[in-house]
């Protein structure tokens, strides 16, 4: 089983291998070699080939492939198959969880499969496309899904569609969702707002679009210290205790295991991430 537990999740357009190895030393947990969006139709070819050969060097990585239906998927696919360096592939416009459990099945148990859900349908499916067979994560494309349903993009007209991956993702017992992008690149007070609310929903991790934003929304997820030192005091006070009280505040069950998740997430980023 691949591990999909990566916080911090950075694209590298697949026709520019030029920023291969920027992108792998940024720190990110996952890097994501694209041949989808940022990669134009004439140039398509030429940017599998790079990231093949990337792969199967020394290089590794996850790459986003061409929605089924176009007409690189099934090259993408039978090229990708096999290469040392793959981590996993991200699906885009996922709507369909036949498709999803094709894509797991090709390419082997020891990849991963991301599906990237990012139309009205692919909401509406979002508890089918989690439970599909080889799916280990979802993430949010923010962008297209507000275009697709002609919304302004704004928090508030994302929240359902948030809310659908989140309650999908529990659902099926995998990881939580990763959020979609911020497009500002020079604002950390709008990727810090934009972290800090999809942690509060219920998300673990983010896609960047540049490296620069890979330490802010490393920190946006990890607990902070306050946060740490209250989950210390929690689970000090509740050892081997029955119901007690602590910041003036009566401390049960749900609470003791949110202060316990809190530490162990610290111990796990510790650990080395993914």
């Amino acid at each position: 089983m691949p591990d999909v537990s990566a916080v911090t999740w950075l694209f590298v357009p697949g026709d520019r291998p030029d920023r291969f190895a920027t992108a792998a030393a940024a720190g990110a947990d996952a890097v994501i070699l694209d041949l989808e969006d940022a990669v134009a139709p004439r140039h398509k070819e030429a940017a599998r080939d790079h990231v093949v050969r990337w792969l199967g060097g020394a290089g590794t990585g996850w790459v986003r492939i061409n929605a089924a239906g176009t007409p690189w998927y099934a090259d993408d696919l039978a090229t990708l198959a096999g290469c040392d360096g793959l981590r996993g592939v991200v699906v885009p416009k996922a709507e369909d969880g036949a498709d999803l459990g094709a894509v797991g099945a090709h390419l082997g148990i020891d990849v991963g499969v991301v599906a990237l859900v990012e139309s009205a349908v692919g909401v509406h499916r979002a508890a089918e496309i989690a439970a599909s067979r080889g799916v280990d994560r979802l993430a949010f494309g923010s962008i297209d899904y507000a275009l697709d349903i002609g919304a302004d993009g704004t928090w508030d007209s994302l929240l359902l569609a948030r809310s659908a991956l989140v309650l999908a993702s529990r659902l099926a017992g995998i990881d939580p969702p990763v959020d979609g992008v911020t497009t500002a690149l020079h604002d950390p007070e709008t990727l810090a707002a934009d972290v800090g609310r999809a942690r509060g929903l219920g998300f673990t991790g983010k896609l960047c679009i540049h490296p620069a934003q890979v330490g802010a929304v490393a920190r946006g997820f990890a607990p902070s210290a306050d946060e740490v030192a209250w989950a210390r005091r929690i689970t000090a006070a509740a050892d081997g205790a029955g119901a007690v009280a602590v910041d003036g505040a009566m401390v049960d069950r749900p609470v003791l295991e949110r202060a316990r998740r809190i530490l162990a997430y610290g111990q796990q980023r510790a650990g080395g991430s993914t």
